[in-house]
């Protein structure tokens, strides 16, 4: 199950200097992170551009991505991390225990040095880089990010895994390419102008998406600047397919859910649009605010 976010290079596009921007991105991040997002895409909003552009947020959101004991050896002074001080801890939880330490975790690493007899020393966050075999299917070159899972500390014991680490990548494409990708399963425009999110709806829209295998991307907007105003669609009718016609577009599929784009209100892009905010009591929610707001009732379980 995969789990994708994409958010518009224009997020930032109300801040008024790079603290609040970088910050702003900060939230970003630690929803990506609490919600368990697999990647989170930028995509280009072009017209809605401020001081802030698609290069600045990619940078930031990778920054945060990166784990605290690599950013060091992966980063070096660039404009755009002049205020990544302010940026929150994100605490990424590994997929085995329940800290970064625990035995049998898997943690992020850095090529430092490759060998002559297939070998190379990865920093992972240890005391020290470690040396490890290369498994005969690999090649691997100085500063390539790798996963390593850490079976004991003392004395060190690991080896490097095709596993994903924990945490989110980050990546920027356009929408349709991100849209394209094997693994969107069913996908969602949050938007106040979509079908409202009550109760009783979300246990078929969570069926809905465990009948299609589990893989759900949701798209936002920007402030201001909603996703009708960016993708150029009518507002009014960007909310006129239904969660129920949803499932019932679902229920006649083999599993495979490709079928529910035959409901899409907008034609090509979404499966629906969806209000996940429907009684808000300011005039304009922030994409950080969405992104919590949409991500919490999606990613529950039945």
């Amino acid at each position: 199950m995969t789990t994708n976010a994409l958010v518009p290079s224009s997020l930032c596009r109300e801040a008024e200097d790079k603290r609040e921007a970088t910050r702003k991105l900060g939230y970003v991040a630690r929803a990506a992170t609490i919600f368990r997002v697999d990647r989170l895409t930028v995509f280009p909003d072009p017209d809605g551009a401020g001081k802030w552009d698609g290069g600045f947020v990619e940078t930031v959101l990778r920054y945060a991505a990166t784990p605290p004991y690599l950013r060091k050896a992966v980063w070096d002074r660039r404009d755009e991390l002049e205020c990544v001080g302010v940026l929150p801890p994100l605490r990424v939880a590994t997929r085995t225990g329940s800290g970064s330490d625990d035995s049998g975790s898997l943690r992020q690493g850095i090529v430092t040095e490759v060998g002559p007899d297939g070998r190379v020393r990865v920093n992972c966050g240890l005391q020290h880089p470690i040396s490890l075999p290369v498994p005969d299917d690999r090649n691997l070159r100085e500063g390539e990010r790798v996963t390593v899972r850490v079976s004991s500390r003392r004395p060190v014991r690991a080896k490097l895994t095709d596993e994903p680490p924990a945490g989110f990548q980050v990546d920027r494409a356009d929408l349709d390419t991100a849209l394209a990708r094997s693994n969107v399963g069913i996908t969602i425009a949050a938007s106040r102008h979509g079908q409202p999110l009550t109760s009783g709806r979300i246990g078929q829209l969570i069926g809905t998406i465990d009948g299609a295998g589990g893989d759900l991307t949701v798209v936002f907007g920007a402030p201001e600047r909603g996703l009708p105003a960016i993708l150029g669609v009518d507002a009014e009718s960007a909310g006129s397919a239904t969660v129920a016609e949803l499932a019932a577009a679902d229920d006649t599929e083999d599993g495979t859910g490709d079928a529910v784009t035959g409901s899409r209100p907008d034609g090509t892009r979404f499966d629906l649009w969806l209000n996940t905010v429907p009684n808000q009591g300011s005039e304009v929610v922030r994409t950080e605010e969405a992104m919590f707001a949409t991500l919490a009732p999606l990613t529950l379980t039945e």
